[in-house]
This record gives structure tokens, C-alpha cells and sequence, in this order.
């Protein structure tokens, strides 16, 4: 009985030992981009995507905390990056607000993961809490984004544009421009630049124009400003007619601006549409 007793005695003077002890505090990171997570000493993070050639931002907050818990509102001055060899990378200013690095790999970077060390330093340690350094990882791929365009098969007249809705999603962690384009379409078509940020998805009108009557099979390509060989395509087709046979079917399937009378008129001229159709 005396031992049970004293076993419970023992066991909540533990207990009551850990209440009273002091709470344990560690400095950490929050990265803001390309998403949110909290880092600690020595912790690792795995970014996402990236094509050879794309460039990307870690950013984070310059708050954090010092060993008794205490709120350090600008504990990280500057932010680095070491160990990736022949890539570029442009390291914070001092003091920012929200200190950031700009990284790029070579437009010849082989696909495949790669590491290295990000570094938030209190310079001079000057707070009193030092330097937190964790490993990164990015994945170098062409799979960084996919797109869908509608409607596959567009009408216009000669000169007219046909509006393409295009939408791309952006599934890396780069925010580097795309390049809209078409090919297989007679006459000039222009290109667009366009930005979806990482992690998003955003849709764009892009117009195709035929400047010769006819059924033309084009292609439609989406590919990365700044890395030309990230690119997917999609077919689509143009269907152009004269615009004397577009004006002649509208008829069918407008409002009547005109008196009555001329109904007569405009079922004939119709009528003349549907054969140009036809043919």
C-alpha cells in the first residue's frame, strides 16, 4: 500500500514539475512565396515546379521569435541561397521588408530535383537569435502548366477575327510570361504575351483571323516566354467564308430592322445564304 503510494505521490510531482517548468522557444521562418509554410532549424521544404530557364522568388516575413518566445518584428534582414552551382541567383537587399531571392536555372538545367540551402540571417545578430538555415527543393520539368482552348472549330468572314478562349494553369512556381501563338492560318496572325501567376489559373480571348475562304487546320501553341522549349499545342480549326455569305445567313438569324414588308426579301436573300452553305 505504502508503495502505491508512493508511486502516485512521485508520479504527479512529475507532472506537476513539467507545468511549472519553462516553456521552450525556437526561432522560425515563414515563407509567404511560392506558398506558406514555417520553417525551423535545419528543416527541408519542397517548392514544386520550375522550367530550365524560368525564374522564381522565395520570399518570407521578417518576423520570429527569440528563445523566451518574445516577438522580433524584424528578426530576418536578409535572406541567401548557396549550393546551386551555375545557376543565377540575386539575394536580398539589407533590411527588407520582406526579404526575398530571385532564382534561375539555366536554360540547359537537365530535368530532375535539385537542393540547397536558404539562409535567414539577423545580421549581427543583433537580435540575439542568430541564423536559421533550411534545405529547399525544386523540381526541374517541361510540365509546368496545361491549357485548354475553345472552341475547337471557330467560323469568321475574310479579315474577321474568331475570339479563342484560351485558359492556362499555371501548376508551377515560376511567374514568367507565355507566349500565345497559331500557325497553319493564312495571313498574318500576331502573338500575345500573357501572365498566369504560379498556382493559378486564368483565361484569355485570343482572336485568329483567315484571310482566305476555306477549312483551314491551324495549331495552337502556348509556350514559356522566357524558355521557348516548354510549350504545349492544341489543334483547332477556322472555318472562313466570304463575307457576302456570313451577312446572307446572319439574315436567318436576326431582328428584322426594317418595315414588314421587306420580310418577303429578306427570306429570299436567306434562303440564297443557305445555298452558299450548302456549297
Amino acid at each position: 500500500m505504502l508503495a502505491k503510494r508512493m508511486f502516485w505521490f512521485f508520479s504527479a510531482f512529475a507532472i506537476f514539475a513539467v507545468l511549472l517548468a519553462p516553456l521552450s522557444f525556437s526561432s522560425y521562418v515563414k515563407v509567404v512565396e511560392p506558398y506558406t509554410a514555417v520553417m525551423h532549424q535545419n528543416g527541408s521544404i519542397y517548392l514544386g515546379n520550375i522550367g530550365p530557364g524560368q525564374s522564381f522568388y522565395i520570399v518570407i516575413s521578417p518576423n520570429t521569435t527569440s528563445s523566451s518566445g518574445k516577438l522580433v518584428g524584424l528578426g530576418w534582414n536578409k535572406l541567401v541561397v548557396t549550393g546551386l552551382n551555375g545557376w543565377v541567383v540575386e539575394n536580398s537587399s539589407l533590411y527588407s521588408s520582406a526579404p526575398s531571392v530571385q532564382i534561375t536555372p539555366p536554360s540547359y538545367t537537365s530535368f530532375g530535383v535539385y537542393n540547397f540551402n536558404v539562409t535567414a540571417i539577423n545580421i549581427g545578430n543583433y537580435s540575439k537569435i542568430g541564423n536559421l538555415t533550411f534545405k529547399a527543393y525544386i523540381n526541374v520539368t517541361s510540365k509546368v502548366f496545361s491549357f485548354n482552348a475553345s472552341p475547337s472549330i471557330a467560323n469568321s468572314g475574310i479579315g474577321v477575327p474568331a475570339y479563342i478562349n484560351v485558359e492556362i494553369n499555371n501548376t508551377g512556381v515560376s511567374d514568367n510570361p507565355f507566349v500565345i501563338s497559331v500557325s497553319g492560318l493564312p495571313g498574318l496572325n500576331e502573338s500575345d504575351i500573357v501572365i498566369a501567376q504560379h498556382g493559378t489559373s486564368k483565361s484569355f480571348m485570343f482572336p485568329i483571323y483567315g484571310y482566305t475562304p476555306g477549312t483551314w487546320h491551324a495549331s495552337l501553341r502556348i509556350s514559356s516566354l522566357t524558355s521557348p522549349s516548354i510549350y504545349e499545342t492544341k489543334n483547332i480549326t477556322l472555318i472562313v467564308k466570304s463575307s457576302m455569305e456570313n451577312e446572307l445567313l446572319a439574315l436567318g438569324k436576326g431582328t428584322l430592322i426594317y418595315p414588314v414588308f421587306y420580310a418577303p426579301a429578306y427570306a429570299v436573300q436567306y434562303f440564297i445564304g443557305l445555298l452558299f452553305k450548302g456549297h
